[in-house]
């Protein structure tokens, strides 16, 4: 199958001008976005649906499919495009990206929805002729019509070599991972097939919405208030929207007394402020605080212990947004800009220190699956330093007989248990806490002392957390 040029029209055969179709032109634009400026859809995607609500165009039903065009396209992108690439005559980088967007919606409506075939492929079509013109638009229609001629378990039963010649090709192929995440997430989590099956398919589902009730600010009865809304499984203060929605329109969540906070995330948090102190509770500190959920929850329980929180955040624009999400804590606290690495604070200052720290975030790929396909097993390499360097200061910022938190959205073994390992050799007046005490209710939390946070065990994001005492 091969792209074909526009041909002009045959005389006397009249011209239909193409359908414009305001849900799938717009999850076109988001992949555009995502694919040229490197964009999140989770950032890119609200304002094209707000501005297509205000003109008139969406309404909610509208929303919620060109939402799940969108992430469903990404989540199985790798497997789309393992797929198209059997029914085409060129390898796939020689397909113009537009081009593959509009495929890659295409076979998503095909394979992954229950819009009728007929209807997914004119669909798609239709999009071709309005943003690829006629004649792009008749290979999208071929390559559709060859992808509808089977189910998604048959293609990918064809495109995806055999589970025992390949374990780690199978399951990238028909999870829609890059081979080297599977490995990595293999290796931390360890266990049989069952288990990496289960975890790769929880990436591919879409997450439930989940508020936290801040304390002092908002209760998590007057959040259960909202349509759909369910109790957190492990957090005293998550709610979840079961049904999504939109958050921004919950009063809380727009005055700031609430926030979306993923249950991992809140738990984190809440497991450093619980954690058994030897001496006073007055000074905490979050070393990398943006953008700034568990510091507004951590200011908030801060607060009515009459304890302070400094949030440090390196970006000042990350720190503006941090201090947006304090706004209105109860208690005293303060935001600065600062690198983390080079502290202005002094040491032995803190009582507790929350170091979580930037990764590369393979904890959190439900909510942003394209970070899958940019993400490079290079990049641990960059992050490496950083993160010693910045569990480093937090060694130094506490004092004896404090705890510090390190975390990261990310179970690789590189950005987890070989940073902890790595400094605890070299400050060997320090002892890790066991932290699962800590996270009261929570099942299936390992052998200790650290604690990893699962997808499909636990309903969160990736999350992991070392808890460590500094003894002398």
């Amino acid at each position: 199958m091969s792209e074909q040029s526009p041909r002009p029209r045959k005389p006397g055969k009249p011209y239909r001008r193409p359908q414009k179709d305001p849900v799938r032109i717009l999850a076109f634009e988001a992949l555009r976005a995502v694919d040229e400026r490197d964009a999140y859809a989770n950032l890119v995607l609200p304002p094209l649906l707000r501005k297509a609500r205000d003109k008139g165009d969406f309404d909610a039903r509208d929303a919620a499919l060109a939402t799940e065009l969108v992430y469903g396209t990404l989540r199985r992108q790798g497997t789309y495009d393992a797929i198209i690439a059997s029914c085409v005559d060129r390898p796939l980088r020689e397909v113009d990206p537009p081009v593959l967007d509009v495929l890659s919606l295409g076979v998503h409506q095909l394979l992954g929805t229950r819009i009728p075939t007929h209807a997914a492929v004119s669909a798609s079509v239709e999009l071709a002729r309005v943003v690829l013109g006629d004649g792009r638009a008749k290979f999208v229609n071929a390559v559709l019509r060859k992808v509808a001629q089977d189910d998604f378990d048959t293609w990918v039963e064809r495109v995806a070599p055999p589970y025992d010649d390949d374990p780690e090709d199978n399951l990238a192929i028909v999870h829609s991972h890059p081979r080297w995440v599977v490995s990595a997430l293999w290796d931390s989590l360890g266990g049989p097939r069952a288990g990496i099956e289960d975890l790769l398919e929880a990436d591919n589902e879409r997450p439930e919405v989940t508020l936290v009730a801040r304390p002092g600010r908002s209760t998590t009865d007057e959040l259960l208030r909202e349509e759909a809304a369910l109790p957190g499984r492990w957090s005293p203060y998550a709610v979840r929207l079961s049904e999504g929605g939109e958050p921004g329109a919950v009063a809380a969540v727009k005055e700031g007394r609430a926030g979306v906070q993923d249950e991992g995330s809140q738990l984190v948090a809440l497991a450093l402020a619980n954690a058994p102190l030897d001496g006073p509770d007055e000074k905490w500190l979050d070393g990398c605080a943006g953008p700034g959920g568990k510091a507004a929850l951590l200011a908030a329980v801060a607060a009515e212990r009459g304890a302070t929180l400094l949030a440090s955040e390196k970006q000042p624009h990350r720190a503006g947004l941090v201090a947006k999400a304090l706004a209105g804590n109860p208690g005293p606290y303060q935001v600065i800009a600062a690198d983390g690495t080079r502290p202005p604070w002094r040491p032995d200052s803190f009582d507790r220190v929350l170091m979580d720290v930037p990764c590369t975030g393979l904890g959190a790929l439900r909510r942003r699956p394209e970070a899958r396909w940019r993400r490079r097993p290079e990049d641990l390499d960059g992050f490496a330093p950083l993160q010693r360097g910045l569990l480093r200061t937090a060694l130094e910022s506490v004092r004896v007989g404090g705890v510090v938190g390190y975390a990261t959205c990310s179970p690789h073994l590189a950005e987890t248990r070989a940073v902890v390992d790595d400094l605890l050799k070299q400050y060997p007046h320090t002892e890790l806490i066991d932290a699962r005490p800590l996270l009261p209710g929570v099942p299936a939390l390992g052998d200790g002392p650290d604690v990893q946070l699962w997808p499909h065990l636990h309903g969160t994001d990736a999350m992991y957390l070392a808890l460590i005492r500094r003894t002398g």
